[in-house]
């Protein structure tokens, strides 16, 4: 009776323990997927794409976190607007990290694009460093996010693998597909289009700045050479009333 209790208590033992293993998120999860289970909240899901301008002070730095799942293509493009106060460099120190602190992609150069896939889930960090320059700005422009290719073909595999009949959804949904991503390489290549246009908007409103400063001052050095030249021509012609004349 004793061994039989003994032996019942080991299996239950035993099970709970199998239990607790299975149930583990860390034994099934292949991917580092923040889970929050607190009030059902699920895995974290951020834009996937960002664009907007930022000025980076003289020798400062400016960072960024984008959050981003396994098995995904991210991509970064930026471009050098315009400089301020006392810069002449218009190069710009980029980097992007993984979460483990890891560099991924590095570029100083004043326009640059980095494209590579992120290996970890999590948040990478992106850094803007104003080190040629120590007494003047840079105003940059931003255009980074991450696309998931696989989740498409991972869904059509499984798709395949049910042994989907209508030939023809599937069809029609590869050529949504393609569509979309043939729209999203153009969306990219418009909103570099749009960085160019930005930085030659700067560059002729700096031309007209240069040019106005340089005319107001041209005519004010013409004028005061023409008021001196006057005050010249009147002291030779100018006539002492206490000498006697001939």
């Amino acid at each position: 009776m004793f061994l039989k209790n003994v032996f019942e208590c080991t299996a239950a033992m035993l099970v709970c323990a199998l239990l607790v293993v299975l149930s583990s998120p860390c034994v099934w999860a292949r991917k580092s997927e923040p889970a929050f289970a607190e009030g059902g909240a699920g895995l974290f899901r951020g834009a996937d794409r960002y664009d907007f301008a930022v000025e980076v002070l003289g020798a400062g730095m400016e960072c960024f976190w984008h959050f981003a799942h396994q098995s995904g293509s991210f991509y970064l493009t930026y471009l050098v607007q315009w400089v301020t106060g006392m810069a002449n460099n218009h190069r710009l120190l980029v980097t992007v990290s993984s979460p483990q602190g890891v560099v991924m992609a590095s570029m100083n150069d004043a326009v640059g694009q980095m494209n590579f896939q992120t290996e970890v889930t999590g948040f990478y960090k992106i850094c803007l460093g104003n080190h040629n320059n120590q007494f003047g700005g840079i105003r940059v422009f931003l255009n980074f996010g991450v696309v998931y290719e696989g989740f498409e073909e991972s869904q059509r595999g499984m798709e395949e693998g049910g042994r989907v009949l209508n030939t023809t959804l599937t069809n029609i949904e590869e050529s949504v597909q393609k569509l979309q991503n043939q729209i999203f390489h153009m969306w990219r290549h418009y909103n570099f289009a749009r960085m160019r246009k930005g930085k030659d908007h700067y560059l002729l409103q700096s031309n007209l700045s240069y040019v106005n400063w340089w005319s107001a001052t041209q005519s004010l050095v013409i004028l005061l050479s023409g008021y001196l030249q006057l005050l010249v021509l009147k002291r030779l012609f100018r006539t002492d009333s206490s000498r006697p004349r001939c």
